[in-house]
């Protein structure tokens, strides 16, 4: 992972396949709100793009930057954090 300018880059493209998932949640989990990771893989991300919809709905932004054929870079911008236990930004009371 490196940092340049304000995005986090990401690269994925040496790791097992198994180990990456947990890597970009956890780097977009310490995203600050506004942040965003660059990631870079070596095919689609269209799964993880359909869990981050799953476990992360309206928490984020997903902008293509190249598709293909040999790297894929996307940007994720994380929007807001998740409200609740731990997470709760005072503004409702709740």
């Amino acid at each position: 992972m490196t940092q340049t300018g304000q995005a986090i880059q990401v690269n994925t493209r040496s790791m097992a396949p198994k180990e990456r998932r947990s890597l970009v949640f956890g780097k977009f989990d310490q995203l600050g709100v506004n942040a965003t990771m660059e990631l870079i893989n070596d095919q689609d991300p269209v799964t993880l793009r359909s869990q981050f919809e799953l476990e992360k709905p309206n928490l984020f932004s997903w902008e293509t930057l190249e598709s293909g054929p040999e790297v894929w870079r996307v940007a994720v911008t994380k929007l807001k954090t998740k409200h609740g236990a731990g997470h709760c930004c005072g503004a409702c009371g709740g």
